[in-house]
């Protein structure tokens, strides 16, 4: 059983799952981040490897990529600051990015050094659905490497099926076709989430997009198992002068 599976085993709801960029806000914060979440009670981490032109991610979040890039943060320096994290991190850390800069650095070498990293699973937005099943797939599944398919209030029913076959560890609802960070009409979001639960799915849902304080995490966890959040957090860190004391406050904002 991955980590993935045994936190949603022990944790049925109410997962807080928290997005961080890799280098940033300096480009060694990264496992003071980890870290910090971790002690401040987050159940999962996502993060997110900078790129130039990430399709998926509003200002806030493209920003923070600006300057990690700006930092000099890589795939191959992640994997470095990465390499003994299992030491200290224990709860489920997935990655986060987007293929070009993978394939550049080398598709089944990505996967064999998050796996002997401790990665737990991928999120790639821009992998689809056809080369996952043809030629991407196999790689992954053979690293023992979750991976984690999109849906958004558009996805047909037909597909969102599919998808969840495919995927592993828990499916990411979108809640609406829009970059991160913007505000979402939470009513919306109910109705789509209830769309969800009705299909019985395979895998738990976790509810990312607009997630951005304790109400909103509140009123996803009405009807998915739990939340992500980005942008808010990524907020948080950018004036912060103490990532530990800026983490903190921040956590028991959303969970106290």
């Amino acid at each position: 059983m991955s980590r993935i599976e045994e936190i949603f085993r022990a944790k049925k709801k109410r997962l807080l799952n928290v997005y961080c960029t890799a280098g940033y806000p300096e480009v060694d914060s990264t496992l003071t981040v980890l870290k910090a979440l971790q002690d401040s009670g987050v159940d999962m981490i996502e993060i997110g490897m900078p790129y130039s032109d990430p399709l998926a991610d509003g200002p806030v979040i493209q920003k923070s990529s600006t300057i990690a890039l700006a930092n000099g943060m890589s795939v191959s320096r992640l994997f470095d600051q990465l390499q003994d994290f299992r030491k200290s991190i224990t709860v489920p850390v997935i990655l986060m990015g987007y293929m070009n800069p993978i394939l550049q650095y080398g598709f089944e070498k990505f996967c064999a050094n998050a796996a002997a990293a401790g990665i737990d699973g991928l999120i790639l937005p821009d992998l689809p659905m056809y080369e996952f099943e043809t030629e991407y797939g196999a790689i992954i599944r053979k690293h023992r490497l979750d991976f984690i398919f999109l849906v958004t209030p558009e996805t047909s029913e037909e597909r969102i099926k599919k998808l969840d076959e495919l995927t592993s560890g828990f499916l990411y609802a979108v809640s609406s076709s829009s970059t991160t960070g913007r505000d979402k009409n939470m009513m919306n979001v109910k109705t789509y989430l209830q769309k969800l639960e009705n299909l019985k799915l395979r895998n738990p849902v976790l509810v990312g997009f607009g997630i951005k304080d304790k109400e909103s995490f509140n009123d996803a966890c009405q009807y998915a198992s739990g939340a992500i959040i980005g942008t808010a957090f990524i907020k948080a860190l950018e004036t912060s002068t103490s990532i530990e004391k800026s983490v903190k406050q921040f956590m028991d904002g959303i969970l106290a």
